[in-house]
């Protein structure tokens, strides 16, 4: 009873704080050699503006794609650095050994193309320059902003990866809905990842949806214990056990389509859809900054930004390193695959005559 009161105080006083105009200045992580906060001033000036514009326009007619262009950036980068190998289709034009990988079966596809609709923007405008793993890392960013969220500085330089990842890296590399507190903390603390990292990155479900598979068995054959019990009552509505299709809920009850701190607020009140996320409240270690995240929707956007910018910089390719792809689902290297873009290129600037 007493944790109960405890917790409606806090969200009380949340609900009161995000209310304000409260900002909070956060110090940027170092770069990595390579990378700059103003790569493309010369070459293509014009870069955010065109992948902002295009995305308001996106957004405005669905703003569910918002979380599928974060989700795509977060596997692309845990998965072999940001290097956009999550954006290469397979030899037959298929999906790849990465894109096949269980962790990736739900990615939703419009992403996809809505990535290669803005790289074939900014090349028709700054010619073949821009990385797709920089039009990436800068649509979720924008993803985010156009949601709600926090408007932070993305560093740029990154090139374009020439392997694809294989399976078994991927499911390496993305922890599953299951995973507890502990086995993130484990999994991330190599890619340089501290628990405030994790709990920040894990506020990026504050949008998005979820297919039933990836949390029923907290639901079937006996409740999770740490769930609400109204809450599951719900999600059983929605998911049926003998269900013939894998259906969706939204990841954040309280408000799904906008980016803020409700996520926290829905672990406080044991409403976390995963495993992983209410881990978070459950586990001593990180059920502090789950708390302060739920009252201070501020500091959350400033550390998630923070840990936005440490995770786009994961083991990237920069320099001579890499290529710039001028299609993102192919490599460009090969003379083959060069007079293939170079075609596309010209098709693509005398369509805007």
């Amino acid at each position: 009873m007493v944790e109960w009161v405890a917790a409606a105080l806090l969200i009380s006083v949340a609900c009161f704080i995000a209310a304000t105009s409260y900002t909070v200045e956060a110090a940027e992580p170092a770069l990595v050699k390579g990378m700059s906060w103003s790569f493309y001033t010369s070459s293509c000036p014009k870069l955010e503006s065109i992948v902002k514009k295009r995305l308001q326009q996106v957004f405005k007619k669905d703003i569910g794609q918002a979380a599928g262009l974060l989700r795509l950036h977060f596997h692309d980068c845990f998965v072999q650095g940001c290097d956009g190998s999550v954006l290469l289709s397979g030899s037959a034009g298929g999906p790849s050994e990465e894109q096949g990988a269980p962790p990736n079966l739900s990615l939703r596809q419009e992403a996809f193309r809505i990535i290669e609709d803005l790289r074939a923007r900014v090349h028709k405008q700054c010619g073949r320059v821009v990385s797709c793993s920089d039009i990436l890392a800068v649509a979720a960013r924008d993803s985010v902003a156009l949601s709600g969220g926090p408007n932070y500085r993305v560093p740029l330089g990154r090139r374009d990866g020439l392997t694809l990842a294989t399976r078994a890296a991927t499911l390496d590399n993305l922890p599953p809905p299951t995973a507890t507190t502990g086995q993130l903390l484990t999994a991330l603390a190599p890619k340089n990842f501290d628990p405030t990292d994790v709990v920040a990155l894990s506020g990026g479900h504050t949008i998005g949806i979820s297919h039933c598979s990836s949390f029923t068995r907290r639901l079937y054959p006996s409740q999770d214990a740490t769930m609400d019990k109204t809450f599951a009552n719900n999600l059983k509505a929605a998911c049926p056990q003998a269900a013939a299709v894998d259906g969706t809920v939204n990841m954040d009850i309280r408000s799904p389509n906008l980016f803020d701190n409700k996520y926290y607020v829905d672990l406080m009140n044991r409403q976390g859809l995963f495993t992983s996320d209410q881990d978070l409240y459950t586990d001593s270690r990180t059920r502090g900054i789950v708390t302060g995240f739920a009252i201070n929707q501020s500091l959350f956007y400033e550390k998630f930004a923070v840990a936005m910018v440490k995770m786009g910089q994961l083991s990237v390719l920069t320099g001579s390193q890499g290529e710039i792809r001028g299609n993102c689902s192919r490599r460009s290297t090969g003379v083959e695959s060069v007079l293939e873009s170079a075609v596309e290129e010209a098709v693509e600037i005398l369509a805007g005559f």
